[in-house]
């Protein structure tokens, strides 16, 4: 196995390893860790069913079943399908996963640590891949953030919604979510989460905030929270933390949602087609294994 980083704020490439394959436990171990410490690897040229993905993705943690409850592929729940095809005048997946800024689960008491994504079809134009992910460094975002106001937000905490993204994407042209039910708002309501976390295995601190989801800071007066809550946003999302992920047929993408926020780019149109396959994993072990 060779991790090839990619010199970058984020990423390495992980090449010569079958994730069809069991993976030994040091195996395991240098991934996790690698994953801390670049934030995003990718596995090019997996060949995996959604039996594999699932057994692969377990090794991490818990693996999360959506609240929506949709788009699961057939006896395997953790798997969701993200795609734009239409077969027989149904979409087979969510059509527009991820397209905004955000962090997945957040919006849950037990947050996530990574998804796992295998891309089964990648639209391209012009010889480009399309559909492409971005990425930003919430380690470095951190870092650089102004002394006093990491003085002043230390302790402190957000509170984040499921439902905010969820009705942001229904609000884009094109999207054919319903409103969440009641019994599904009820199943995420909002929790809180510290505002700065610290990393489980890289022990560094992180800024845990993300446009999709937080709501407030709780401490916080409201415009203040308004007006803290829109220069974390504006900063964590410069050009410097950022990297993108340009897909390929076959490629396996990882990453770390304690240390990065992302964004799906939806560049492609109805009539390129894209079918991912994804599993969501909780970060109950990661925390519990460095407490």
């Amino acid at each position: 196995m060779i991790i090839q980083p990619t010199g970058k704020t984020l990423g390495a490439c992980v090449e010569d390893i079958d994730l069809a394959k069991p993976i030994d436990a040091d195996t395991f171990a240098c991934l996790r860790r690698a994953l801390g410490e670049h934030g995003v690897l990718w596995y090019p040229r997996q060949q995996l069913d959604a039996a594999a993905l699932k057994r692969f993705a377990a090794l991490f943690g818990t693996l999360e079943i959506n609240v929506a409850n949709s788009y699961q592929e057939p006896g395997i729940p953790e798997v969701m399908i993200l795609s734009n095809i239409v077969r027989d005048g149904k979409p087979i997946g969510l059509s527009d996963a991820g397209q905004s800024w955000h962090t997945d689960m957040s919006y849950s008491s037990t947050i996530a640590f990574t998804n796992i994504l295998y891309g089964i079809e990648i639209p391209f134009r012009d010889g480009r891949s399309l559909g492409n992910t971005e990425f930003c460094n919430m380690h470095a975002a951190y870092d650089e953030l102004p002394d006093a106001l990491k003085t002043r937000l230390d302790g402190m905490t957000i509170e984040h919604d499921f439902n905010k993204f969820w009705e942001m994407m229904r609000r884009e042209k094109g999207s054919t979510r319903p409103p969440l039910t009641p019994a599904q708002r009820a199943a995420k309501p909002p929790v809180s989460h510290p505002v700065f976390l610290r990393h489980p295995i890289t022990g560094r601190k992180v800024l845990y905030a993300n446009p999709g989801y937080a709501m407030r800071i709780n401490e916080l007066p409201e415009e203040e929270s308004v007006r803290t809550l829109a220069f974390l946003f504006e900063h964590q999302l410069q050009d410097k933390y950022r990297y993108k992920h340009d897909w390929q047929v076959g490629d396996v993408l990882m990453w770390d949602n304690i240390g990065t926020i992302h964004n799906a780019v939806a560049d492609y149109r109805p009539d390129e087609p894209r079918l991912i396959k994804r599993c969501q994993v909780m970060a109950d072990k990661v925390f519990e294994e460095v407490a």
